[in-house]
């Protein structure tokens, strides 16, 4: 079995918890309150500035040539996104300022970001996995079971159900498993343990959205 199809057996209670959650339904459904969805996309466009910074990080680590150059494009993707955010659905949706990084957000990507910094570069790049995989996931399902009559977020929802992210984060998967090939138990224990943590904030980073979580 490889190392990406074990680990994602330890995560899948968590991933259906994820598909639980009001945000989820709501968004799908096309009824989530606009004030829950402006608070996401602007954590999720500062979550996207910092996870672009994450990812090139790693490009300079990895020892691959190939690898780098994909870890590269990552990076430029997340940035590419961030800015059709500001571009095209702060304008549709009214957000004028991104604000600060909330709880939820600034955990994730100070453990992103620290990780990739100061972890080998096998654990890094498990750690950045679950932001790939689970939003395709989350996305794919919530593509399958929305209402597509009228609904507010249409755009966001087609975004991440496309073929060409789909392919990108297959990609990334087997980035992960050939690097974890070569990795020793501990290393892959170590692995799969970033991937979980990882796991964790995706679930709190939805939940903060839809309960308006912010600094006391």
């Amino acid at each position: 079995m490889k190392w990406s199809e074990k680990t994602w057996q330890a995560i899948e209670d968590k991933y259906m918890s994820i598909l639980q959650m009001n945000f989820i339904k709501e968004l799908s459904a096309g009824n989530l309150p606009l004030e829950n969805f402006k608070f996401y996309m602007a954590q999720d466009s500062l979550y996207l500035e910092h996870f672009g910074r994450t990812l090139s990080l790693i490009a300079a680590k990895i020892p691959d040539l190939q690898d780098v150059l994909s870890f590269m494009r990552f990076a430029e993707n997340a940035i590419v996104v961030e800015n059709a955010l500001h571009e095209f659905y702060f304008k549709d949706f009214g957000v004028t300022d991104k604000g600060v990084l909330q709880p939820a957000c600034h955990h994730y990507i100070h453990f992103l970001r620290s990780t990739a910094a100061l972890e080998c570069v096998e654990v890094a790049v498990a750690a950045v996995l679950p932001c790939f995989w689970i939003y395709r996931e989350v996305g794919n399902f919530i593509f399958k079971y929305q209402n597509n009559i009228n609904n507010p977020y249409q755009k966001w929802i087609d975004t991440y159900g496309g073929e060409e992210f789909s392919a990108a984060v297959d990609h990334a998967i087997a980035i992960c498993d050939k690097i974890a090939e070569k990795a020793t138990d501990d290393t892959r224990h170590k692995m799969t343990e970033a991937f979980i943590m990882s796991t964790r904030m995706e679930y709190h980073f939805w939940e903060a959205a839809y309960e308006l979580k912010i600094w006391k």
